[in-house]
């Protein structure tokens, strides 16, 4: 069977004709099944969505609980039937609740992955190679440049600077939904034991990642804290926030940012980044390639990323690969949050 008479590439995002259903829609669809929670995938606006528990809950305390006509949690491994195509849920490494959505018919197995990582995160279940036929795999980092590293490396670099100058308050841009609370649990992990301060953008997806079972430690709003109070600590915030005025409830503030793009310094300067982090939540070159190869796909599908430098090395690979060119992707946008502070 044609891997396109089970999805099918659109305007809208993945399409399955036959099972009735979008992936990821990129505007409102009669059902959607969501991979994860991350604004630039998980839409409000449709008729049925499916999804793990912890993105439904994710859109709920976003978008309010109208969120869609009607919502259903899946189970990670649990087989759904839309006729005669069948779906399931794997973890996918990303964030808590995100997941690979597999789906077959007559023996043709398709895997989106959604965003993923193949590396450890203490706040989410880790990625779980599924094999496939054809394998639709995201490439935000897809160019060789992009090599993240380790981030307990770059959480050590954190803590070095907060006892070079401890007279200085390090502000943290992280995104709201998965990389604060990894950047919080490395910090944790590291034996970082005072309290953590987070911009009130920070607030309600941190306190749900507690309700699920993942320790945090010591957590504290920056809005009920005193400025000279806050020399020698770590603030988490919307990346954005780290450039506007509410900086100034903070002594000499120092901005750090949390992310992939940072392994370029160019961006780190246009930032205006004091201290760039290397961590990421995607994949990065050496993840990407390994992965498509661990799945033993044939054929790959590349979206929302640097499209045209993986599809040739698929090529290279004796792999048949194709760009999707769906709009509509991309790092999630969070300037929007910052005033909730």
């Amino acid at each position: 069977m044609r891997p396109e008479d089970i999805l099918t590439p659109t305007p809208s995002g993945l399409c399955s004709k036959a099972g009735g259903f979008h992936i990821d829609p990129t505007r409102p669809v009669a059902k959607a099944l969501i991979t994860h929670g991350h604004s630039d995938h998980a839409r409000a606006g449709h008729g049925a969505v499916l999804a793990t528990q912890e993105t439904l809950d994710i859109m709920r305390l976003r978008y309010g609980d109208g969120f869609a006509k009607s919502a259903q949690a899946v189970q990670y491994g649990e087989t759904i039937k839309f006729g005669d195509i069948d779906v399931s849920f794997h973890p996918a490494g990303h964030v808590l609740g995100s997941a690979q959505i597999r789906v077959e018919r007559k023996g043709t197995r398709i895997v989106a992955s959604g965003d993923y990582k193949e590396v450890r995160d203490p706040t989410c279940p880790p990625f779980e190679l599924v094999r496939c036929d054809v394998f639709i795999t995201e490439a935000t980092f897809g160019l060789p440049v992009f090599r993240h590293g380790d981030p307990q490396h770059e959480i050590r670099k954190l803590l070095h600077s907060t006892a070079l100058f401890p007279e200085r308050a390090h502000l943290v841009g992280a995104y709201s939904l998965g990389k604060a609370q990894r950047v919080i649990a490395l910090l944790r992990e590291a034996g970082y034991d005072k309290t953590i301060y987070l911009h009130g953008a920070m607030e309600k997806i941190t306190r749900y990642y507690e309700g699920r079972g993942i320790k945090l430690g010591p957590l504290d709003l920056v809005r009920g804290a005193n400025k000279g109070d806050l020399a020698g600590t770590i603030t988490l915030c919307p990346p954005s926030a780290a450039q506007d005025l509410w900086t100034r409830r903070f002594p000499d503030p120092l901005a750090c940012f949390a992310s992939g793009w940072m392994r370029v310094r160019a961006r780190a300067r246009q930032g205006s980044i004091e201290l760039p982090l290397v961590i990421s939540d995607h994949a990065d070159w050496p993840g990407l390639t390994k992965t498509i190869l661990a799945t033993g796909a044939s054929e790959i599908w590349v979206t929302h990323g640097q499209e045209d430098a993986l599809v040739y090395w698929c090529k290279t690979q004796g792999l048949k690969a194709r760009p999707l060119d769906i709009v509509g992707y991309g790092d999630e946008e969070e300037t929007g949050e910052a005033t909730a502070e």
